[in-house]
C-alpha cells in the first residue's frame, strides 16, 4: 500500500521528469517520451519511472541512452525539486508496455468475437 506522501512525491516527480523528457525530446523530431507513471519506494531512496515511447521500434535504443545519461537527469532533477525534497532519489528507467498489452487484448477479443459470429 503505499502512502500519501509516496504518492505525492511520485506525482512531483512524475511532473518534473516529463518537463525534463520534453525539453530533451524537442531537438530530436519524430521521437516523444512521456512519462506514464513514477513509483518511489517506502524509504523514498528509489523511483522507478515507467516510460512510453515513441516510436515503439527506437525504445530500446531510446531507453539506453536515458539510462546512460541517469546520473545527468537525476541533477536536472535535484535541481527542480531542491525546494521540495531534502534527497532526490535514484532513478531507474523502464519501458511501459500496459498500452501495447491492452492493444494486443482488444486484437484478440476483437478476433475472438469475429470468429464467434461467423458460427
Amino acid at each position: 500500500m503505499e502512502s500519501t506522501r509516496q504518492a505525492k512525491i511520485s506525482r512531483l516527480l512524475q511532473k518534473y521528469l516529463s518537463e525534463i523528457f520534453r525539453q530533451q525530446t524537442a531537438k530530436t523530431h519524430g521521437t516523444l517520451v512521456s512519462v506514464s507513471a513514477v513509483r518511489v519506494s517506502p524509504d523514498l531512496s528509489i523511483a522507478r519511472a515507467y516510460l512510453s515511447i515513441f516510436p515503439p521500434e527506437k525504445s530500446q535504443e531510446i531507453l539506453k541512452s536515458i539510462t546512460d545519461s541517469a546520473k545527468t537527469i537525476r541533477y536536472e532533477l535535484a535541481q527542480k525539486v531542491r525546494f521540495q525534497l531534502r534527497k532526490c532519489p535514484e532513478l531507474s528507467f523502464y519501458i511501459d508496455d500496459s498500452l501495447d498489452y491492452i492493444e494486443n487484448i482488444d486484437r484478440l477479443l476483437s478476433t475472438d468475437s469475429a470468429e464467434n459470429k461467423a458460427e
